[in-house]
């Protein structure tokens, strides 16, 4: 059974003449022998480009205004490799074979939203052992910006951002395909070895093979029988077994261990990166609430300051009300006292006249002592004030 094949590549900036180069057959020589130049006139596109792929991108991000910030090291291009194997496509002739990648074609536009506008290029290849489309594409993010205005972001990271984004893909994929009557097989993914496009060459095309089968004859003797030809055959079967069965089945074990040990490692950095994500959200999410939490302090300072300052300024002001009321008061009180004193005195000079007192103070001094009182007002305040205290402590 064959299977529907899709595979996908990112590149930077910088990868795109080569890329750019290969999938216009633009070389003049190629390292990969695979490639047979007299049938690069089968090559058709399913979209073509009038400038290279860097024109081709830059044009694009202006023309629809595409948002993203685009550094050295950033994805900014993906590759989507369609395809399936050779016998497939010998099965199903010229006219499904077109079929087959126009209706891939039409899967890349719908998948995601993506859009025909943002493809760069789709190129199909019959110049190869297995025909296949090499589709190029700007990964668009459909999102919205700070004020709610929908925008297309160019973001690799997004576009891929689900654990299982291949795996949602291939499924995608797959039942598109089946849809459109190919009966083709979606495998397991997690047996099957996601290789470089290297890799997958190497495994997948029988040039070598074919070098290998050439070289092993079968050497017939002059007097040939059925039992030497059987033991020849045999000879060929095991040659085969060794030259191109184990080493081809070693390969693809080694490859499926290291495929094995780079996903485990994915694996762990996408948790850590995860946990980072995580870490990074709460600390952003706390410094908010301290950012939050201070403005509320320095407002509720800034309120109890001002509330302070007014009750303290309503306290002055009733008290300097009340301060001027007792200093009048005071000084009226003082008024009377002294003209109390003044007209005790008189009076007291008056008696003495009057009645013919020798001596004033000697009279002031019996009415003190006969009345336990004090003319003088400050001396009668002090002996108040003392036996106060005394009966306190009695």
């Amino acid at each position: 059974m064959s299977y529907a094949i899709i595979r996908n590549a990112k590149y930077k900036r910088e990868n795109l003449k080569g890329i750019f180069r290969h999938n216009e057959r633009r070389n003049k020589n190629y390292s990969n022998k695979n490639i047979d130049k007299e049938k690069s006139y089968l090559n058709y596109s399913l979209k073509d480009t009038q400038f290279t792929y860097e024109k081709e991108f830059d044009r694009i991000r202006k023309e629809y205004n595409l948002k993203g910030q685009i550094k050295t090291v950033s994805n900014i291009i993906c590759e989507y490799i369609i395809t399936s194997d050779k016998a497939f496509f010998d099965t199903i002739g010229e006219d499904e074979t077109k079929r087959y990648f126009e209706t891939a074609y039409k899967f890349v536009c719908e998948y995601k939203e993506l859009g025909e506008q943002y493809i760069l290029s789709a190129k199909v290849h019959m110049d190869e052992e297995t025909p296949h489309m090499h589709l190029v594409f700007i990964p668009v993010f459909h999102t919205t910006d700070k004020k709610g205005n929908n925008i297309d972001k160019i973001a690799c990271s997004e576009f891929w951002e689900a654990k299982d984004s291949y795996r949602q893909l291939q499924n995608a994929f797959h039942s598109y395909i089946t849809a459109n009557g190919f009966d083709l097989e979606r495998g397991n993914p997690s047996e099957r070895v996601h290789l470089s496009v290297k890799d997958y060459k190497k495994i997948t095309n029988f040039e070598n093979t074919k070098t290998v089968l050439k070289d092993i004859k079968l050497e017939l003797p002059e007097t040939p029988d059925v039992k030497s030809f059987g033991k020849l055959v045999r000879n060929r079967d095991e040659k085969i077994q060794e030259l191109v069965v184990e080493p081809r089945d070693k390969m693809i074990k080694e490859l499926q261990e290291q495929n094995s040990l780079l996903y485990l490692t994915l694996q762990s950095q996408v948790n850590t990166v995860e946990r980072a994500s995580k870490y990074e959200k709460e600390r952003k999410s706390i410094m908010c609430e301290n950012r939050e939490l201070k403005e509320k302090c320095e407002n509720m300072e800034n309120d109890y300051s001002t509330k302070l300052k007014e009750e303290i300024r309503k306290v002055e002001n009733k008290y300097e009300d009340k301060i001027y009321k007792l200093e009048k008061e005071n000084s009226f009180l003082r008024k009377i006292i002294n003209t109390l004193q003044k007209t005790v005195d008189k009076f007291i000079h008056w008696v003495c006249n009057k009645f013919s007192v020798s001596s004033e103070d000697e009279f002031i001094k019996d009415f003190e002592f006969e009345n336990d009182i004090y003319l003088d007002s400050e001396k009668q305040i002090e002996n108040e004030e003392y036996e106060k205290d005394w009966n306190f402590e009695l």
